[in-house]
């Protein structure tokens, strides 16, 4: 399809109800830089430097839905213990309904951490157990189920094997689901495909594929075949099989079949990207879309996500931007929600270099043009963050700033080293910055001592800081000082 229909689509998609039920997984990131080999062991010596805790398997799925604004409801289990807690409170913050998730005692909560130098994952640790539900946890869990699928327009399996999908689980849903002809999804686990019997599709890797029919699928004409035996085995509706680098191939009980080329402009990293297309799938039957228009839009999104680091998810504003939809009416001012993402989205599907660099920029001077003109060099386009008026005042004084944000943001427009300029209201840019995660950070040298806000979150996400040279005896303070003399 064409990115015109697919934008018009997307324009057009409600925001169904997905009940997903499935493993939830606590994702912890522990970054920083190896510069030594430990006296201890010959092993690299990691100088930790930012701790961040994501959500991971089935929690995942839910963030990529409610950032496509979807409702969600989650139906889990967790252990009695501080990751468990934080889960459910991480679900919550995002909106997610968690009164179907049933803590066990003497359970563990999964938690795989993983260390990280630059870009590169060193290693990973996991804390996990692999158990059925206990007789309690079941009977609670089957008893809650009719009352979730009544409410859902589409229904996630999803599976990562810790104990959760058990044969009555899994029969149990599916059966309540297609009583009411709800679309039932499965991301599945293990090579026995037969055990999701009912499904309306599963979404295998190739990989995964080609474990449960026990036979590699080297080519592309493989797949035809492939994709009728599994849908034999498990009285699919369909099958969709993601393919990497060659795209997404999908194929219904009937004989249709099509193969989207992959949208990726770049991969970083995959982890999660099945997730992404799950939910994206999820999204677009449970609003009566068409499983080739579902496919197309879920495949943008999985191009977008395989270009950051770690589990990721993406907004609606972004797909649109990935599907070419231009901003009307909008110049270099951008506002700091929908337009600053479609804008962001639409660079780095290019592939554009982002660059940011921050300040007041009450009045403009020399000093500030060869700085802005040092930062854009750094890049291919240069994002300028202001301080808002009020945020002035608590760094300056009640008599700053002389020029009210509107123009400060309007003479940045018009230089012609700027790309875009927004504002933001805290006394430092670190939100903006975690929202932009430039490839390049800009500050004056004269931060050298006093430490770069956000350096940790670029750098752990592959970008790097530079420090701008200033021009001697310039600055704002100074010009406003000669001027009242």
């Amino acid at each position: 399809m064409k990115n015109k229909e697919l934008s018009a689509i997307l324009n057009e998609l409600g925001r169904p109800r997905v009940l997903i039920v499935g493993d939830l997984i606590l994702d912890r990131y522990i970054s920083g830089a190896v510069n030594r080999i430990s006296p201890e062991a010959p092993i690299a010596v990691l100088e930790a430097r930012h701790e961040e805790t994501r959500l991971g398997g089935a929690g995942n799925v839910c963030a990529n839905l409610r950032s496509m604004e979807a409702e969600v409801e989650v139906l889990s289990v967790v252990g009695e213990d501080k990751r468990g807690v934080r889960l459910i409170h991480m679900l919550q913050e995002i909106g997610v309904e968690t009164s179907g998730i049933f803590t066990e005692e003497n359970r563990m909560t999964t938690e795989k951490t993983r260390l990280v130098s630059g870009v590169n994952q060193m290693l990973r640790v996991d804390w996990e157990e692999t158990r059925a539900l206990g007789e309690k946890g079941l009977a609670d869990l089957l008893a809650k189920l009719p009352g979730c699928i009544a409410k859902a327009d589409a229904v996630i399996l999803s599976d990562y094997g810790k104990g959760l999908l058990c044969e009555r689980v899994i029969s149990a849903v599916i059966s309540a689901a297609r009583a009411r002809n709800v679309p039932v999804l499965v991301d599945p686990k293990g090579n026995d495909f037969s055990r999701y019997q009912g499904a309306t599709l599963v979404t295998p890797n190739r990989k995964e594929a080609e474990e449960a029919l026990g036979r590699p699928l080297p080519q592309l004409t493989d797949l035809p075949e492939a994709a009728d035996e599994l849908i034999a085995a498990a009285g699919l509706d369909s099958i969709v099989i993601t393919l990497g680098p060659e795209g997404i191939f999908w194929r219904t009980k009937d004989g249709k079949e099509h193969r989207t080329p992959t949208e990726a402009k770049k991969v970083f990293d995959v982890v999660g990207a099945g997730d992404t297309v799950i939910a994206h799938l999820a999204l677009g039957l449970g609003d009566g879309l068409a499983l080739g228009q579902a496919v197309e839009l879920a495949n943008h999104a999985a191009g977008i996500v395989v270009g950051r680091a770690g589990a990721a998810a993406v907004t609606r504003s972004e797909l649109f931007a990935a599907l070419g939809r231009r901003r009307e009416n909008v110049g270099k001012v951008l506002d700091a929600t929908a337009d600053l993402d479609v804008q962001l989205a639409e660079w780095r599907s290019e592939g554009r270099r982002i660059v940011f660099t921050n300040g007041c920029f009450d009045v403009i001077h020399a000093g500030h043009v060869r700085y802005l003109r040092f930062s854009r060099s750094q890049g291919d386009v240069l994002i300028v963050g202001v301080n808002s008026d009020a945020s002035v005042r608590r760094l300056k004084g009640e008599t700053r700033p002389v020029n009210p944000m509107e123009d400060r943001l309007e003479v940045l427009a018009a230089l012609e080293m700027v790309d875009a300029v927004v504002d933001f209201e805290e006394d430092t840019p670190a939100n903006i910055i975690e929202r932009i995660t430039p490839d390049v950070l800009v500050k004056g040298e004269d931060w050298r001592d006093k430490g770069v806000v956000g350096t940790e979150w670029v750098v752990k996400h592959g970008g790097r800081v530079v420090l701008a040279p200033l021009l001697e005896g310039r600055s704002t303070t100074s010009i406003l000082e000669r001027a009242s003399k």
